[in-house]
């Protein structure tokens, strides 16, 4: 393997890709794939809990994603909010960016926004003159591969049964299979990582290390590092999960928060994640090379390649991949 970001491609027909969730969350497909000798099952989500072992301690992302999708009163304009950086303040994307200068304002979600600085990188720096209420004004901010505006469904169900905190701009999505029934079954733990606009961003570079991770801000809390611990083996859910578990330094985890732009691909060693539930990542993403660097991968893109001809649904409002040892 010689560290291609080529290396993870594959091709996808795209009519299996999940532009809408499936009737009920736990009616999901469950591709499960043991690490251990390649082995697959084909399972649904609902038989989820019966993979679980004494002492297991599932631990899931909490965040709540923000209606962060913003439009100007004369339709001209679209703001992205990416973090709140202020009281009034926000890290944003802006387009059409070159109308908006540094000093440059705009007529938005009932206020007005400012840009008070434009990075390096092209986001702007956002000042409103009133707090944002992105519940009356606001936008789903779905992703872009599903080709569509957001409407009344998706504020219900590209949301977490469990979502508690804002700050995402994108579903931690495997969490998405869950209802409150199954999660009263199974032992869990709530820790958060904001999932920011970069988990849709591609790989430009042609070398896997020479791609720079973007940066998210994550909280463990006191009573799930007591039981992460504590556990016989932690189940993942998710990517955003596994990468503030796998961020965090050696010895016992701690009550904490910070940021992270750790970027797991082979070869890496796991210290803290023992299984891991995830969705079907694009090619060539960051996600699916996180996939990789868990479960190897020549066993990973040949379990996509079944999924595929099983006709399994893919990306955000997709099935899911439970990787067991």
């Amino acid at each position: 393997m010689s560290g291609l970001v080529s290396e993870y491609f594959y091709e996808l027909p795209p009519e299996l890709v999940a532009v809408r969730p499936a009737e009920r969350r736990d009616a999901s497909r469950m591709l499960v794939l043991h690490r251990s000798d390649g082995r697959i099952e084909h399972r649904m989500f609902r038989d989820f809990p019966s993979y679980l072992e004494p002492g297991d301690v599932v631990a899931l992302n909490d965040s709540r994603v923000i209606k962060a999708r913003l439009l100007s009163e004369d339709g001209r304009t679209e703001i992205f909010l990416l973090e709140r950086i202020g009281e009034r303040t926000w890290k944003c994307l802006a387009r059409p960016g070159r109308r908006l200068r540094c000093g440059a304002g705009v007529e938005i979600a009932g206020t007005v926004a400012r840009v008070i600085e434009v990075l390096p990188g092209g986001e702007r720096i956002f000042e409103f003159d009133d707090g944002l209420d992105l519940e009356a004004h606001g936008h789903m901010p779905l992703p872009p591969y599903f080709k569509r505006q957001a409407d009344e469904s998706d504020h219900e169900r590209y949301q977490t049964v469990y979502a508690d905190k804002p700050g995402s701009v994108a579903a931690p999505t495997a969490g998405l299979h869950f209802t409150p029934e199954i999660l009263a079954t199974i032992p869990h733990v709530f820790l958060t990582l904001h999932v920011g606009a970069g988990t849709f961003l591609p790989v430009k570079t042609e070398r896997i290390a020479d791609h720079e991770m973007h940066e998210e801000s994550y909280a463990i809390g006191a009573g799930a590092a007591e039981a992460l611990n504590a556990a016989r083996r932690i189940i993942a859910v998710g990517t955003t999960v596994t990468r503030v578990l796998e961020s965090q330094p050696d010895g016992p985890i701690h009550d904490t928060s910070g940021r992270t732009r750790i970027f797991i691909h082979p070869p890496y060693a796991f210290q803290r994640v023992g299984a891991l539930l995830t969705n079907f990542h694009l090619p060539e993403s960051t996600l699916l090379m996180l996939v990789g660097a868990f479960a190897g991968r020549e066993a990973v893109l040949a379990a996509y390649a079944e999924a595929i001809r099983e006709r399994y649904r893919f990306y955000s409002y997709g099935d899911c991949m439970l990787i067991v040892d």
